[in-house]
């Protein structure tokens, strides 16, 4: 056990504006980014199929299914996790999509509730604990596609779910090949402070997509939902408050952020192998969290010199120096 970060011999850093954090997160999900996917992996997103998923107590959620095509046997199944906010469509989950394709790996890019369009889905509403839910989205992706072996990556809040599915894999009967992380939230509430603190654009631009979510909400299910005086001016933290609050069991913000806590010691009993990767300067997740926790030997730390949140961009072809780093390493574990 140690709390000492390994990094493999792994390092990122960039000059220039690419040594930026801001300008490397915000590349990560831009316009630009996402039409340089669409010219590197032509017809991904078409070539997919969509599937609807049972994932326990009446819970569904929407997936899509990419088959590989460069040998016989597809070395594993990879199920992507997009972070808060994202989609399965996210230039992240679809650039680390294709990559794992061309490794010779299917892909299955999970939605969480009421990400994407999938709010019809599901009465309640999405928050970050519902882990049963993804647990059972994972198992019914094994059931139903049986796959050779069984891996997951993450980004984001995604990353996050990954790690706490393989902290979960062997009470659950899940046999997890590997799990990759990508700057993954570690303690959500200095992570929220983080938020309120970094520059005004990143609270923006989550209470923003936030907003849009709650009311697409509230037209489909009118009779339950009425968030009309939340609206008025929020905060992230309020908005998150007022969740909690009226449509958790958690009754106050800190135990709800402490229930998805992957921080100290938690990831101490981890069987699955893992890497995570995240960046020094990323403005959204303090970095001193990482620093802090306590993993078994078999769990990689990478903490990168340059990156920003989820971007690790190496030049102005946005291509991302995390998806070689993902592909080396569940490639390895399929061998």
């Amino acid at each position: 056990m140690s709390a000492l970060p390994r990094t493999h011999g792994l390092s990122f850093r960039r000059r220039g504006a690419l040594a930026n954090p801001h300008v490397q997160s915000l590349l990560a999900s831009s316009a630009l980014r996402r039409a340089a996917v669409r010219l590197r992996f032509p017809g991904l997103h078409e070539a997919s199929s969509e599937h609807i998923l049972d994932c326990g107590d009446g819970v569904r959620l929407q997936g899509f299914l990419s088959v590989q095509s460069v040998r016989p046997r597809a070395r594993g199944l990879v199920v992507v996790l997009h972070g808060w906010e994202g989609s399965a469509q996210s230039s992240y989950v679809m650039v680390s999509t294709g990559r794992l394709l061309a490794a010779g790996f299917d892909v299955f890019r999970l939605h969480f509730r009421d990400h994407g369009d999938t709010h019809h889905l599901n009465e309640g509403l999405f928050h970050s604990c519902r882990i049963d839910e993804v647990v059972g989205a994972v198992r019914a992706v094994r059931d139903q596609f049986q796959p050779r072996r069984l891996l997951l990556a993450g980004f984001s809040l995604g990353g996050n779910f990954a790690l706490r599915i393989a902290l979960r894999a062997p009470s659950c009967n899940l046999d997890i090949a590997y799990a990759f992380a990508v700057c993954p939230p570690i303690d959500p509430g200095a992570s929220l402070t983080q938020i309120e603190t970094a520059p005004w654009v990143y609270e923006r631009y989550f209470i923003t997509k936030w907003i849009d979510s709650l009311r697409r909400k509230q037209a489909l299910f009118p009779a339950r939902y009425d968030f009309s005086e939340w609206l008025k001016k929020p905060t992230l933290r309020d908005l998150t408050a007022r969740l909690v609050e009226e449509f958790t069991d958690y009754g106050k913000l800190e135990r709800y952020l402490d229930g998805y806590s992957i921080a100290g010691d938690r990831l101490s009993g981890l069987t699955v192998p893992a890497s995570i990767v995240t960046a020094e300067d990323d403005p959204v997740i303090p970095i001193g969290d990482y620093r802090e926790l306590q993993l078994p030997t078999h769990t990689e730390l990478v903490l990168a010199e340059h990156g920003g949140h989820c971007g690790f961009i190496e030049d102005w072809r946005l291509k991302s120096w995390v998806e070689d780093v993902l592909v080396e390493r569940l490639t390895s574990a399929a061998e």
